[in-house]
């Protein structure tokens, strides 16, 4: 793929998506509310849209791709069961929208430690949630670094990538807070979704049709095609990445928070059916690419180039190749931003706003944008490292914040669960994912994720028991919820 053309191609994508981030600009974003959650307005088609940019990144496009480049059809199982996560929405997600209506709540960890009456929970939610947060924040910006390197055929250097992604996330969440982020989403999710399923329909046809695809697949690499196939996904390593990722929808904060954000609870409703649809597309689609690229490139070194060497192979059009390209840019740079507005409000509204007694409203969210770009030179530092495959990155992140699941689960499901219960299961269970990431250690063979969430439900539970439960908050908190989920119907 000619690099003018990759360039001529990010400059349109460039200019189109700030001038409807501009638009966006609507009213003052002058409070947290407002700039974080966009005034708790979103419609719902909008919400699916974003909700759906947002979820699938670089690690969908890029990185299922490598995952199934590498381990075959078990990469297709380990999303379905993501997908099937999604469900905990239908639960939790008016729940949480109507605790946001109800408390003001602009931060899931701001609502854990109001339910559990202790301050010292939304903090150390909120540093776990930054600590993990920001290496799957790298994990986008190393897909756009290794995208724009595999098409331009290395013109264009992996750093050069990142640090355009970087530029451009920080623009974005900065012209007018997540609104922005939302209509850009918009964009680009309806963009993507048109234009992968063409190449996959391309590609389809010029490796010989459904039949001969999957012909040319059983003779050369017929492994591909069955689980455990060539070993990588044996149980262990299949449930290790798989458990982590069915929880994502409440445990990554960059998501829950989204769950303030509709208008209604059927705006609420529209965004999940409209995510389950775009989610099983985009599942279909990168699975079909890594395949493909398993196909016509069987000896890659770096599987997470699968996709990149699809889009600038012979048998995809220039154009089309470069409008997906783009898109996927465009889909990484989506989740960076919400990540980064994610971020910032965590640390403004539970860390500082905790810490700085009487600040303001106006104070926090001043605190909020001096923050964005400083997480943002962290996430490009960890990108830097090219660390492993995106796939898996992005589940080690996502095994770090699993810890924080019991403790939400009790927030709407048990009475007895204690502030102490919380910090216990968080702050222990998080360190033993970091110490088991760091030193590669998979104890009894199971991987990292699989152990925090064992762990921190014991924990939660242990430490519940045998300590003081905030009866009365619990009863009003609850009674609350119950009350605004009859008056929303």
């Amino acid at each position: 793929m000619a690099t003018t053309l990759v360039w001529w191609a990010i400059a349109v994508y460039v200019i189109i998506a700030l001038f409807i981030a501009y638009l966006s600009r609507k009213g003052k974003q002058n409070n947290m509310e407002s700039y974080f959650l966009g005034d708790r307005k979103l419609g719902g088609f909008v919400s699916a849209l974003s909700y759906s940019a947002t979820t699938y990144s670089a690690f969908m496009l890029v990185g299922l791709a490598g995952l199934t480049y590498n381990g075959g059809v078990g990469a297709l199982g380990f999303e379905l069961i993501y997908l099937m996560g999604v469900s905990l929405v239908a639960f939790f997600g008016p729940r949480f929208w109507v605790a946001g209506k109800k408390y003001g709540y602009v931060t899931p960890s701001q609502m854990l430690g109001d339910r559990y009456d202790d301050k010292k929970v939304a903090v150390a939610v909120a540093i776990t949630n930054c600590l993990f947060l920001i290496p799957y924040s790298a994990v986008q910006l190393s897909g756009v670094g290794y995208l724009l390197q595999g098409v331009s055929n290395n013109a264009i250097p992996y750093s050069t990538g990142v640090i355009l992604a970087t530029v451009l996330a920080l623009l974005f969440s900065y012209i007018a807070g997540i609104r922005s982020v939302a209509w850009t989403d918009s964009l680009q999710s309806i963009f993507m979704i048109i234009s992968s399923t063409i190449v996959v329909i391309v590609l389809i046809n010029g490796l010989g049709g459904l039949g001969g695809f999957f012909e040319k697949i059983e003779t050369s690499q017929p492994e591909l095609l069955t689980v455990p196939g060539n070993g990588y996904f044996n149980i262990l390593t299949f449930l290790g990445l798989t458990i982590p990722w069915f929880f994502f929808s409440i445990s990554n904060p960059q998501v829950s928070q989204r769950l303030y954000m509709p208008a209604s609870l059927k705006s609420l409703k529209t965004m999940l059916m409209g995510f389950l649809v775009f989610g099983f597309i985009y599942t279909l689609v990168a699975v079909i690419w890594g395949f493909s690229a398993s196909i016509m490139f069987p000896d890659l070194e770096n599987a997470d180039m699968a996709t990149p060497l699809v889009l600038s192979s012979d048998l995809v059009p220039p154009l089309l190749g470069v409008i997906v390209m783009v898109g996927i840019m465009a889909a990484a740079i989506s989740t960076i931003d919400s990540i980064l507005l994610t971020l910032s409000s965590l640390f403004a509204k539970d860390v500082y706003g905790n810490v700085k007694k009487n600040a303001t409203d106006q104070m926090q969210l001043r605190i909020g944008k001096i923050v964005i770009p400083i997480i943002a030179i962290l996430a490009y530092l960890f990108a830097e490292m090219q660390l492993n495959l995106i796939a898996v990155l992005s589940v080690a992140s996502s095994a770090g914040l699993i810890v924080v699941v019991p403790a939400i689960i009790g927030t709407f499901y048990w009475k007895r669960g204690t502030a102490a219960g919380v910090l216990s299961s968080v702050i222990i269970s998080g360190i033993v994912v970091i110490l088991l990431e760091f030193l590669q250690m998979k104890p009894l063979g199971l991987a990292s994720g699989l152990w925090g969430i064992i762990l921190s439900t014991i924990l939660f539970i242990g430490v519940s028991f045998v300590t003081r439960a905030p009866e009365a908050k619990a009863n009003e908190f609850l009674s609350s919820i119950k009350e605004g989920l009859k008056n929303a119907k």
